[in-house]
């Protein structure tokens, strides 16, 4: 069992993601909410690697919502940090971009990719803020929450692709993790 307090923005560490061979990269959507009631959809305002959005093509844009498969946000992050002594953790914020819109690169998940990650709970306020922890266990089950992209418990009848806890693990930087493997 592991506690995972994350400090700053999420991490990824690809172990075998077949995205990366298969070449189901896509980058060229907008991470927009969807607008209600007429309202036209507003850019999302951060993004970490880890986070989950469903690749909507036919409304134009990346999102929490609609249709789409759900994939894994993976920008880069091999930038080393001498501070922390790992990687660089990395997080996309709208303000940052010259039309404030964010296009971040997805990675369509298949059954059976693994990847390290302390991407559970909720957004950063900052690098080195302090993220709640979650409990994780060797075997437990997690799906994307639908809300916040972040992945969370499986619970009872979960949809969309499912994670199991494979390995409790650190990353470069120390911080606790865990080894992901998507089986369904």
């Amino acid at each position: 069992m592991a506690s995972i307090n994350r400090k700053g923005y999420g991490q990824v560490e690809p172990n075998h993601l077949s995205a990366q061979y298969t070449g189901q990269i896509y980058a060229q959507l907008p991470a927009m909410t969807a607008g209600t009631g007429g309202a036209k959809d507003t850019p999302i305002a951060q993004l970490e690697n880890g986070q989950f959005l469903k690749y909507n093509y036919a409304d134009g844009r990346a999102s929490l919502d609609g249709d789409g498969e759900w994939m894994l946000v993976f920008n880069e992050v091999k930038l080393y940090d001498e501070r922390r002594q790992g990687y660089k953790d990395f997080c996309m914020k709208a303000n940052e971009q010259s039309d404030g819109v964010i296009y971040p690169r997805l990675l369509k998940t298949n059954v059976g990719d693994i990847f390290t990650t302390n991407t559970f709970y909720g957004p950063a306020s900052g690098p080195d803020a302090d993220v709640t922890a979650v409990t994780l266990a060797v075997g437990n089950k997690l799906a994307v929450n639908s809300s916040t992209g972040f992945l969370a418990a499986a619970g009872e009848n979960p949809t969309g692709p499912i994670f199991q806890v494979v390995k409790v693990y650190t990353l470069a930087d120390k911080q606790p993790a865990v080894k992901l493997q998507r089986i369904q």
